[in-house]
């Protein structure tokens, strides 16, 4: 294949810093996002901003830096365990991991961008920046390949959401974690389970050898059983074992020392010692 060379023209800021937090869509989040893109100096790139203020939405187009290699068919988030062409997808995982984001645009001051609605990690790579022309851009009767069948199963009520319950236990866990350590994973996981609990290993859901399930969250776990329309979270549990953590250097491993403080007041299954 011929070689090109890519010059990022900025930076973005967003509120997330991985990927298993940040929206699938613009606008997707619960509650919505901002971001500042940051243009390069000495490119005379506030002249290439002129006239763009005008525009309520313009799309973002960026280097998926952070992921490496991909593979000709993935399994998207959405619909049955089916494995579609990368091509006919959004998957971030592609030959060139080009990224499309069409987020709205709040202020242009300088070689600064506020825009709304952002699904892109801090500190991406911006690559281009066009204006969105609804008039040439807007379809929404078209078809929409094999999201079609999923869309209808949706609107149908097969998709529809589910209730999280939490255990007390699961409750003291993660007010633990969140208190103590700052690591907030409620609204993350309850997001994810109320909207799909099925086992998926994009959304990080395994099931486990005695029938129960687990949402992978990092290096955390979020262990629970679905019954019909309702999820309810049994407990939290570390996803390093003792005795791995006992080996391992001290901060060598992600959210080492929350681990280890989890372990002194939880054993390996999450009830408490």
């Amino acid at each position: 294949m011929r070689t090109l060379t890519l010059s990022p023209i900025g930076t973005i800021a967003t509120p997330f810093t991985d990927r298993y937090r940040a929206p699938r869509q613009p606008g997707a989040a619960a509650v919505a996002a901002e971001g500042l893109v940051t243009l390069e100096p000495g490119m005379n790139f506030e002249q290439a901003l002129a006239d763009l203020a005008g525009f309520e939405r313009i799309w973002l187009i960026y280097w998926f830096d952070r992921n490496p290699g991909w593979k000709p068919k993935v399994l998207p988030p959405r619909g049955p365990r089916v494995r579609r062409g990368v091509f006919a997808t959004r998957s971030p995982h592609r030959p060139n991991p080009i990224g499309l984001s069409l987020v709205r645009l709040l202020e242009v001051d300088g070689r600064t961008l506020r825009v709304g609605d952002v699904d892109l990690l801090d500190g991406t790579p911006i690559l281009d920046i066009k204006p969105y022309l609804p008039y040439a851009e807007a379809w929404p009767d078209a078809r929409m390949g094999w999201l079609d069948a999923v869309v209808r199963a949706e609107a149908a009520g097969d998709g529809a959401r589910h209730a999280v319950v939490w255990s007390e236990l699961a409750l003291r866990q993660i007010g633990w974690l969140a208190h103590e350590h700052g690591i907030v994973l409620l609204d993350h996981a309850e997001a994810i389970l109320a909207a799909d609990p099925t086992p998926h290993p994009y959304r990080r859901i395994a099931e486990r050898p005695d029938g129960r399930l687990e949402l992978a969250i990092k290096s955390w776990r979020v262990v629970f059983v679905a019954h019909a329309s309702t999820v309810t979270v049994e407990s939290i549990e570390s996803g390093y074992a003792a005795e791995r953590l006992a080996e391992a250097a001290p901060g060598t491993l992600h959210d080492h020392e929350a681990h280890a403080g989890f372990h002194r007041r939880w054993d390996s299954t999450g009830r408490p010692l």
